[in-house]
């Protein structure tokens, strides 16, 4: 069935969500993950959402701040520098052509450089409010950074709805009061209010200051079709 929302402001997350940067977060991850005999693929189950930093303190409990923030200013100048395998999720570019002159806002726990190289490698257009890691004090699951993205484009936090892939950027948009529309199969166990394949099923149009979104029913799950989202 065929879902229709209205909303004020929308808040888009990057990887995952308007790029997949999997292959370069994969091969940056399972170095790190070998150079402090970590499982790769339990590594993987962690990072998704946060910042590196946040990550690393999860996965080496007890390691000290300053080394997690050394691996993190290093790991963040790889990712930068290889863009390789990156590519746009599809309908993101339509979808962010759709939203120009209306407010949206990028909310990322990518920092500027990493999202500048990412969105241009995947031939996408940044948005012109982009909140990164340098903007916050603390990384999803907190959500500062899209409190911080309403604020900025002078949205009340209820009318966002946010386009979110991972457990802790879907915790994060639900921790500010705004509607998550989950983004691939990945995000549908942590039960966001909707959820699509990928962009290409959503649709915008733009009357006044108003939005509706449309999401076109190519994925199963959220609570309208699952029960409740809480």
């Amino acid at each position: 069935m065929t879902t229709t929302i209205s909303a004020a402001a929308i808040l888009l997350d990057m990887d995952g969500t308007l790029v997949d940067s999997s292959a370069v977060v994969e091969r940056v991850w399972t170095d790190w993950a070998a150079e402090h005999g970590l499982d790769p693929a339990e590594v993987m189950q962690v990072i998704h959402g946060r910042q590196g930093h946040a990550s690393m303190a999860i996965l080496l409990p007890g390691r000290p701040v300053e080394e997690n923030l050394a691996d993190n200013r290093a790991m963040l100048e790889r990712e930068t520098a290889e863009t390789e395998g990156v590519v746009a999720i599809a309908g993101a570019a339509e979808l962010l052509r759709s939203l120009a002159g209306v407010p949206h806002a990028l909310v990322t726990s990518a920092s500027r450089p990493l999202a500048s190289a990412r969105m241009t490698a995947a031939g996408l257009t940044m948005p012109p409010v982009a909140v990164t890691a340098e903007s916050v004090s603390a990384s999803k699951p907190d959500p500062e950074g899209f409190l911080a993205a309403a604020e900025a484009l002078g949205v009340p936090y209820g009318d966002c709805v946010v386009f979110e892939d991972s457990e802790a950027g879907i915790t994060a948009a639900r921790r500010a009061g705004m509607r998550v529309v989950g983004v691939g199969p990945l995000a549908e166990p942590f039960r966001p209010d909707h959820l699509v394949r990928d962009l290409s099923s959503v649709r915008v149009a733009v009357d006044g200051t108003a939005m509706t979104i449309t999401l076109e029913p190519r994925l199963t799950g959220g609570p309208e079709q699952t029960g409740d989202g809480a």
